[in-house]
């Protein structure tokens, strides 16, 4: 244990940010460099070595917090890094990320704040990196079986970083011009330097694993002659069919899905363009979705100068406080105010579109939507509600309904897919495809990034024992696995 008062005389302290003013003009991330180290040894202490440490529950991954705490505690970081990669491939994404499931199911979470397990995370990973802890890990011998990754976000980076120690030969394929999928292109700059995604492909190709970019599989080579190029295929492809939403003006030019717009904008800090196509500034900005994916809407649209950004939910607004219907350990449902959020804009919950209005260029203009209640778990318009609020770009962020069938990679396969149109696969996360399995949100369907590397991590288990009969890699997760809730 760590220190055993800490939980009694240690007061829970986050990262601090950046002032709001400051970090709207640029794109850096939005905490303090730095700010962490003084405060986070303090912060491991308050975490009490629980006998059932519950934390582990509600990590998917299985992440020793516990025993990482305690080290950073003691200011061992080399031990606690090395602690914290025995479970977790990429601990400075999911730091950053994850929305941190650990600390909902934090025993100390059931009286008090909870220890701040994934600043603690976050701390330790950036230390060993500076530290020059962090090293390619190239195996001892190679096994010579051939093994593709399609997709290289995540759960594709943890299948072939697995695979590839295990002494596979690993190539990873993705379809866009660099590697990292939605980390790369979905998640704003200000969340996630891509710095960190950079350096961690550079280990990645010194333990030997190989990339494929600008190679999409179904269009650019077909998945039948890739299976029997490869002794094993790994589908991690993600759930990246965005939600639509079908009322009138959707074909007005300026409605755009959240997947159209936040890679632009990642584009431009890259330096593939000067400016994005798809601009918020001197606009009205309309978000629709009140996720995260939303809420990275708005933090870009801020710093594309909008004249103002208002972000719709269907959903009535969370409490901020758990309830009866969400007890400990489950992951609550509470009011969250992001970074994007703290920087400005207006939530509106409990309302719905009901169309989109344009101009005689065929541009929109504004948005009307009306308010809803929910009957039977349905949303009703409640008459005399209905609303005009002006709008020149709309962004549709309601969340993904599966994985990309226009590209011919499912049906070239021949893969089956479950009821919800997700890529089945069995308790090996093997699909009905001799040697092609399936990993992510692909099969999974949308979730978080931490169930994401530990579908990597377990489909990697699955393909090592394919090809060799057996496996000492481990498996968090089965592919049934969902997180506690009620």
């Amino acid at each position: 244990m760590a220190d055993p008062k800490g939980f009694l005389t240690t007061g829970r302290e986050v990262a601090e940010t950046r002032p709001v003013a400051e970090r709207v003009r640029d794109w850096n991330e939005v905490h303090v460099p730095g700010a962490l180290l003084p405060i986070i040894s303090k912060q491991a202490g308050r975490c009490m070595d629980c006998g059932i440490p519950f934390c582990h529950n509600g990590c998917p991954l299985g992440n020793l917090i516990p025993e990482w705490n305690d080290y950073a505690y003691r200011e061992d970081w080399r031990a606690a890094s090395e602690r914290l990669h025995a479970t977790n491939n990429f601990p400075e994404f999911t730091g950053r990320l994850c929305p941190a499931p650990c600390e909902s199911a934090c025993v100390l979470g059931i009286s008090q704040p909870a220890v701040t397990i994934k600043n603690v995370e976050v701390s330790v990973i950036d230390k060993a990196w500076g530290s020059g802890d962090v090293t390619p890990r190239p195996p001892e011998r190679l096994s010579g079986k051939t093994v593709a990754v399609i997709g290289s976000g995540p759960a594709g980076l943890a299948a072939a970083q697995q695979l590839t120690r295990a002494g596979h030969t690993v190539a990873v394929y993705e379809r866009a011009d660099r590697v990292g999928g939605l980390l790369r292109y979905g998640i704003p700059e200000f969340k996630m330097e891509k710095s960190h995604i950079n350096r961690r492909i550079e280990q990645m190709r010194a333990e030997g694993t190989k990339f494929r970019t600008e190679t999409e599989i179904g269009r650019d080579i077909d998945a039948a002659k890739l299976r029997r190029r490869y002794d094993a295929v790994v589908i991690a492809a993600g759930a990246t069919v965005s939600r639509d939403l079908p009322v009138p003006g959707r074909e007005l030019n300026g409605v755009h899905f959240a997947m159209e717009y936040l890679p632009l904008a990642n584009k431009v800090r890259e330096g593939d363009l000067t400016v994005s196509p798809i601009s918020a500034e001197g606009k009205h900005v309309v978000v629709i979705g009140g996720g995260d994916t939303g809420a990275d809407c708005v933090g870009t649209a801020h710093r594309q100068g909008a004249l103002s950004v208002t972000q719709l939910e269907i959903m009535p607004r969370p409490g901020e406080e758990r309830n009866a219907h969400q007890p400990w350990p489950t992951f609550p449902m509470l009011y969250k105010v992001t970074s994007a959020h703290e920087e400005g804009g207006e939530r509106v919950y409990s309302v719905s579109t009901t169309h989109f209005e344009g101009d005689e260029d065929g541009n929109v203009q504004a948005l009307h939507l009306v308010e809803v209640e929910f009957k039977d778990g349905r949303p009703e318009p409640k008459p005399g509600t209905e609303r005009r609020i002006p709008a020149q770009l709309v962004t549709l962020a309601m969340g993904f309904t599966g994985t990309d069938r226009s590209n011919g990679l499912v049906e070239q396969f021949g893969v089956e897919l479950d009821e919800r149109g997700n890529i089945a696969r069995d308790a090996d996360f093997a699909t009905n495809v001799e040697g092609v399995f399936v990993a992510g949100d692909a099969g999974r369907g949308q979730s978080l990034i931490v169930w994401a590397i530990a579908e990597g991590r377990s489909a990697a288990r699955g393909v090592d024992r394919y090809l060799t009969g057996t496996s000492t890699l481990p498996a968090p997760i089965r592919p049934t696995d969902r997180a506690l809730a009620v």
